[in-house]
């Protein structure tokens, strides 16, 4: 005979409580309040805006990623976008590395540098690097891009006014 479950109370409104005994249940109103800011708004979307950065700029090497920058023909802040192709595993491998990679970048948002689109290729590793790690390398490919970007910028030449 199995031994008698007890069904716990129902959570207050706005509570999530979790299956497990040992985990304090987590509150959905105050977690989205202290979230930083997503990247919904600074995300490349279109196959042309792509196609506009690999154009216009060159290939660059990291640890765990390859990325490329390129100013923005009319700035108009920071993009960045994020590819995954099938060499690097099944579906749900791609999406776990695009996580990843997207919960890094949203807490390390600032970082991006205003009018350039910046484009990561990971590499496999990111699916098993220790996120601290993985976190770390892209405040590293943040900075040096920031560097960059500043450098690109200066070197630019004048557009005239009329």
């Amino acid at each position: 005979m199995e031994p008698h479950r007890t069904i716990p109370a129902p959570a207050p409104p706005g509570i999530v409580m979790s299956l497990s005994r040992n985990v304090e249940p987590l509150e959905t109103a105050s977690a989205s309040a202290e979230r930083p800011t997503c990247l919904r708004g600074v995300r490349l979307r279109r196959h042309a805006d792509y196609q506009k950065a690999y154009a216009a700029s060159r290939k660059r090497q990291s640890a765990s990623m390859s990325w490329f920058l390129a100013p923005q023909a009319v700035p108009e802040g920071p993009r960045v976008g994020l590819t995954a192709g099938k060499i690097l595993g099944k579906a749900h491998e791609r999406n776990r590395i695009k996580r990843r990679l997207r919960e890094a970048l949203r807490r390390h948002v600032d970082l991006l540098p205003a009018g350039f689109d910046l484009i990561l290729h990971p590499r496999r590793a990111v699916l098993t690097v220790e996120f601290s790690q993985l976190e770390a390398e892209v405040v590293r490919l943040l900075g040096q891009a920031k560097t960059l970007a500043a450098q690109m910028a200066r070197n630019a030449p004048a557009k005239p006014t009329l």
